[in-house]
């Protein structure tokens, strides 16, 4: 009785044991992408608008003098 017995143990033991094991180890990758921040030196529309206005009173800036005399 004592050897069917310690042979269905020890048979349970290896069955149970393969089915344990049977998925083998879990590898979670990581896979977070890393995205470059945005260059916080980039040009604005303010300078643009700055440059267009200098350049409008430089070039279109008349010279009302020769009026005030007449």
């Amino acid at each position: 009785m004592k050897r069917v017995l310690a042979a269905t143990l020890a048979s349970a033991l290896v069955i149970s044991a393969g089915t344990a094991f049977a998925g083998g180890p879990v590898i979670i990758d990581d896979t977070t992408e890393v995205v470059p921040a945005k260059p916080t030196s980039s040009v604005g529309i303010l300078p643009i608008i700055l440059v267009t206005v200098a350049l409008c009173a430089a070039l279109c800036g008349g010279n009302n003098e020769d009026l005030r005399d007449k």
